[in-house]
């Protein structure tokens, strides 16, 4: 029996006529492989006619210091776990739910690089231990360079806001973790073992490129690429009434289709219709009225010169087709509502208006929990007074971007969107809430916390608009129609 002398970790190689029977840490260890051979307990190592030893008799072990080899096989799995459970927490939601294909197949590619990750535990374990397997350190080092990469680009991600959350903890200690395995690696020169190294290198930059490729496409060039285009009608019908009734019913036809490219989430919609009162200015003066005493806009940009008006009036309003719904690509959406109106009415004519507000689904996801509350209900921690800030209805949900990756690097964003029958809310007030809070705010309060600029930011970050359309018709008009037999 001939005993190698020590490799450089300690681990000394045993063969029995040439063959190699096995490897001891130490001398108990060199004991268990003779005694699974069948060689007795209390064999006398030392007969020199039977055992040979090289590069040091039975008492040289170099592995006393066994607790190092065991403390960075102990660091590596901890560091190659919470990489792995990282990778599975971007990647999961992404190939599963996300919207476009380069998107899952981002998040596929995520999901892959943790079951890499995941056969490289045993790895860690055989190449630190007795290396029965040629390629586990080089399965170690692809596991270390895809953590590396990883928390690099999130680190990058987070420093274009510099929010702290706690998960900015995680991605800093996993890239010191990537780095300091990195330097044990290339100490130990791992890639020795590996059959074709240059092809290895080449393997692991195309994989990186694929994934920088199909990352970029899916969060900048598919969402600017894709086209967005609606098709939305307004318009009255015939009216219709009776001789003893004092009214008559003018039915308004609202519609929408989704002809562009991009599937949406309605916030929030309404339709409107406005009575406007008006009267002939002989003199020609009414283009002066677009303006008040103050020198500011008034409520209209529009004025005539042979017309004055007064403020509109509200006569109806409603919701089409609900906050939180979705219109998908091609999907469209018709709804019929009949407006009642005296015969002796003083509005000369009525406008009815469709909007709503909408969130691009390739930018954006909404939670399902997009909840609707009165402003008239305390809230916890309070909210205006419906004497001060009126009365109106919030639309409140959480808004994830588009892919897990981003996500996972800021604080929660949610959607306020609001509401009223009786006023015009200035586009539904629709915005990113930046404070990142559960409860939705009332309006006085996203009036005073309103960073334009940064709303107009999340806004367009998110795919967060709106779009509009209103018809126009003459009140007399609609009093002759209907009294036609």
């Amino acid at each position: 029996m001939v005993v190698e002398p020590p490799d450089r970790r300690g681990l000394r190689r045993i063969t029995i006529h040439g063959k190699t029977v096995g490897s001891a840490w130490s001398l108990r260890e060199l004991r268990k492989v003779l005694g699974r051979l069948g060689y007795p307990d209390d064999m006398d190592l030392d007969d020199r006619s039977r055992v040979h030893w090289r590069g040091g008799d039975s008492s040289f072990w170099p592995d006393d210091r066994g607790w190092r080899r065991h403390l960075v096989i102990g660091l590596m799995l901890v560091g190659l776990l919470g990489s792995m459970g990282l990778h599975f927490v971007i990647g999961w939601a992404d190939a599963l739910g996300a919207l476009t294909f380069a998107q899952r197949l981002v998040g596929v590619l995520f999901l892959l690089a943790g079951v890499v990750q995941g056969a490289a535990l045993p790895a860690v374990v055989d190449h630190w231990g007795r290396r029965q397997v040629r390629l586990s350190g080089a399965l170690v080092l692809l596991g270390v360079l895809m953590a590396l990469a990883t928390t690099t680009l999130l680190l990058f991600l987070w420093l274009q806001e510099r929010e702290f959350i706690a998960t900015v903890v995680v991605f800093l200690a996993l890239w010191l973790w990537s780095l300091w395995a990195l330097h044990v690696l290339i100490r130990e020169k791992v890639w020795r073992g590996i059959p074709h190294p240059r092809k290895f290198a080449a393997g692991v930059t195309i994989t990186a490129t694929l994934t920088a490729i199909s990352l970029g496409y899916s969060i900048l060039y598919q969402p600017i690429a894709a086209p967005l285009h609606f098709v939305l009608k307004a318009e009255f019908g015939k009216p219709q009434t009776d001789a003893d009734l004092p009214y008559i019913h003018v039915p308004l036809k609202l519609y929408a289709k989704n002809a562009g490219g991009i599937p949406v989430y309605l916030i929030v919609d309404d339709y409107t219709v406005t009575g406007f009162t008006s009267e002939f200015a002989r003199d020609g003066l009414g283009m002066d009225e677009w303006k008040t005493d103050e020198g500011e806009v008034s409520w209209s940009p529009d004025a005539q010169a042979f017309v004055r008006g007064e403020a509109p009036e509200i006569i109806a309003s409603g919701q089409f087709q609900g906050p939180g719904s979705t219109l998908d690509i091609g999907e469209e959406f018709k709804m019929e509502r009949m407006i009642t109106l005296p015969k002796d009415t003083r509005f000369e004519t009525l406008n009815a208006l469709l909007s709503f507000s909408f969130l691009r689904q390739d930018r954006g996801k909404l939670d399902d929990d997009f909840y609707t509350e009165p402003s008239w209900v305390e809230a916890d921690g309070g909210r205006c007074a419906p004497d001060d800030c009126g009365e109106y209805v919030i639309y409140h949900g959480r808004v994830r971007y588009n892919t897990n990756l981003i996500n996972v690097t800021r604080k929660p964003r949610y959607v306020v969107a609001f509401w009223s029958p009786k006023e015009n809310m200035d586009g539904f007030i629709s915005s990113i809430d930046l404070t990142g809070r559960e409860k939705s705010p009332s309006a006085a309060e996203m009036y005073e916390e309103l960073d334009v600029d940064e709303t107009q930011t999340e806004a367009e970050r998110y795919g967060l608009g709106s779009v509009s359309v209103n018809s126009e018709v003459s009140v007399k008009g609609l009093l002759k129609q209907a009294a036609l037999p």
